[in-house]
């Protein structure tokens, strides 16, 4: 700790001494029943957080776990702010959103605690993308506990960094349990900072209870990332001495076994070494902890007194404003234009406007994505802004969200919707919830694009429709688009939106050709097309259905059945008054999708058509989906399952009937 002058060693104590007597008052604030919802005691250790952080920089990055407030506070967080938002107050950093597991502060460049294990590793990683990049000299500093070790989104993520040689610092809070589980009972391995060697990266395990220890490896870790070297992991064998969380009746382990540990309490050694060096007098310590304390019964008083939020206020902060494009141009010269060079094009331009869009995903360069989307962007962009990544999909997600919250505007390529289930953490626990968790703050400007449907016979795994999974998770935009024309302008739209977008194609739209623009124009979210004008019945049909629905209104044409076709073009926002507008004028319904049809979009399109318009609805609204089985390889089977025209026409000659 030489590099340390004597004030500076003095204020790391206080530092410790502030995270003790916060949870301590969190803890009795808990029992008195003031906490809203839970809180997670660092009790135990303060020295951890405290000497990692005094390593790095101040306008350095650090990316927290549930159990944070030792984080918050080492990183010059504000008690007051904290407290109230343990007890949910408006006052409080997330404006009571977030609670003890979502506390955040990014002007002092806290990217947020995350109550998803592991959930706050991809997204350093994809911070320290966005650093490298920008050329910030920053590093990011990753706090997790040894629970997370074992997640997938730990090796995904850490093999990343590993790769691309990112300047962040993998910290592991070894306390022995996660959650009950004893560590030697989750590890086959001595030590964590083992899985290092995996990943060609330096590890090291560290006594995390002494604050030198932790300074000195974080120290050279932060040297090695600064000088382009890479990731490292260094393991912190600490002790929490409370329970998992505050309400943990903690049967796992022995009072005894917690009492041994509380002999190496972390503050009393440190106090000890200053003494010692008679850098600290027992009337400087006692005073400093009296300071310390009135600094948190401060914050008490400030977080009793505040105002619980306006219930109106719930509704507050899910998303950014909009980007509301300018008008489409009128008398727009045309051409033609494959579905795939629309998305090629709108992502070129984007790229040449903003050299803040990047792309990244698997096999990006060498196949320019599963359906050749992004071939040859390289050459044009470079590998720093269009990058191949590993088979990673949490990792790709969670990194877009990194990239995001430090000012990227990623663009992240997830090869088929069948594999986004592996990053669902990511995406929706992640992206859709950050700004509202942490009070409205950030901004996420990020698209996640993937394809889904089936017509190509590569079976159940390869040929989902799984939008309405997503409709369900507030916080994200959905954008389905069935025409080159669509696919350029809502794709440059998402790119320009300050929120997560997912952008869902479909395999067998790539070579349909359609009109496009050679002038730039950008379509709005939330505003349906009227594909074909017609009197008799609505068909709202999404993706490569719209092609069928309106190919069967041709059909039904001959039978002097006039079919009016809306393509939503995005979910999320829904258009839903341009659809009732439709409804009150034909009286009828069909709504087809390709997804299976229970619990498709179509439930919930037909119910908000019912709410708002049932009594101009001259008979039942009918629903066209997927029949309710896996998508079958076999292509009379996948014939049989999926939507297809002569379902349609039975549908809208059944409403007519």
């Amino acid at each position: 700790m030489a590099t340390l002058k004597k004030e500076e060693l003095i204020e790391l104590y206080r530092k410790m001494l502030l995270i003790r007597y916060f949870d301590e008052a969190a803890c009795d604030l808990y029992s008195r029943g003031e906490v809203a919802g839970g809180t997670h005691p660092y009790i135990g250790e303060e020295a951890t957080a405290v000497g990692a952080i005094a390593a790095i920089n101040k306008d350095d990055m650090i990316t927290s776990t549930h159990r944070g407030h030792g984080h918050c506070l080492a990183k010059g967080g504000n008690p007051d702010l904290m407290m109230a938002e343990l007890l949910g107050k408006r006052t409080g950093y997330c404006k009571g959103k977030g609670g003890s597991l979502h506390i955040a502060d990014l002007d002092i460049g806290n990217l947020g605690a995350s109550g998803i294990v592991a959930g706050g590793i991809p997204i350093a990683t994809g911070a320290a993308f966005a650093n490298l990049l920008r050329k910030t000299g920053k590093i990011v500093l990753c706090f997790f506990g040894d629970g997370a070790a074992n997640t997938g989104a730990f090796h995904e993520a850490v093999n990343l960094a590993s790769v691309w040689k990112l300047p962040v610092v993998f910290l592991c809070e070894n306390n022995r349990y996660g959650m009950s589980v004893a560590v030697h009972l989750a590890f086959n391995i001595k030590n964590i900072s083992e899985r290092a060697g995996a990943y060609g990266i330096p590890g090291e395990t560290v006594d995390g209870n002494d604050v030198f220890s932790v300074y000195e490896s974080v120290r050279k870790a932060v040297e090695h990332a600064r000088t382009g070297k890479g990731p490292s992991l260094i393991e912190c064998n600490t002790y929490r001495w409370k329970g998992h969380a505050a309400s943990d009746p903690q049967f796992y382990r022995t009072r005894e076994e917690v009492e041994e540990w509380k002999k190496k309490c972390p503050i009393m050694r440190f106090r000890g070494y200053l003494s010692k060096e008679k850098m600290l007098s027992e009337k400087e310590a006692d005073s400093i902890e009296k300071e310390s304390q009135k600094i948190i019964n401060k914050a008490v008083e400030f977080a009793r007194s505040s105002p619980y939020p306006e219930p109106k206020e719930a509704i507050e902060d899910v998303f950014s404003p909009p980007y509301i494009p300018p008008q489409i141009p009128k008398n727009l010269k045309m051409r033609k234009i494959p579905y795939r060079d629309a998305l090629r094009e709108a992502l070129r331009e984007e790229m040449l406007r903003d050299e803040n869009v990047v792309l990244f995903g698997e096999d990006i360069i060498g196949y320019g994505g599963a359906f050749g989307v992004t071939r040859d962007f390289h050459k044009e962009f470079g590998n720093d802004r269009v990058k191949d990544t590993p088979i990673s999909e949490a990792a790709i997600a969670g990194a877009a969200v990194g990239a995001a919250l430090c000012c990227l505007k990623p663009v992240a390529e997830i090869m088929y919707i069948d594999f986004i289930p592996i990053a669902m953490d990511q995406i929706c626990n992640q992206a859709a919830k950050i700004k509202y968790m942490f009070g409205g703050k950030p901004v996420l400007p990020l698209v996640i694009r993937t394809q889904g449907g089936g017509g190509k016979s590569i079976a159940a795994q390869h040929s989902q429709s799984l939008e309405a999974w997503f409709m369900h998770v507030p916080g994200l935009k959905i954008v389905m688009p069935s025409t080159p024309f669509d696919a350029k302008g809502l794709l440059k739209t998402a790119i320009r939106e300050d929120n997560p977008v997912l952008f869902i194609e479909h395999k067998m739209l790539y070579k349909i050709e359609g009109e496009v623009p050679e002038e730039e124009y950008l379509i709005p979210f939330g505003v349906a097309d009227i594909k074909r004008k017609g009197k008799d019945v609505t068909i709202v049909a999404t993706s490569i259905m719209v092609h069928k629905a309106l190919s069967s209104a041709e059909t039904l044409a001959k039978d002097g059945i006039d079919v009016e076709v809306i393509d939503p073009r995005t979910l999320c926002p829904l258009d839903i008054e341009t659809i009732v507008n439709s409804v009150k004028k034909t009286g009828k319904l069909v709504i087809v999708h390709e997804a299976a049809k229970t619990m498709g979009i179509g439930a919930e399109i037909g119910m908000q058509v019912y709410e708002r318009a049932f009594d101009h609805l001259d008979s039942p609204i009918v629903r066209v989906g997927a029949l309710d089985v896996p998508i079958p390889c076999s292509p009379t089977l996948e014939k049989e399952v999926l939507p297809n025209e002569e379902k349609i026409i039975k549908a809208v000659r059944e409403v007519c009937r």
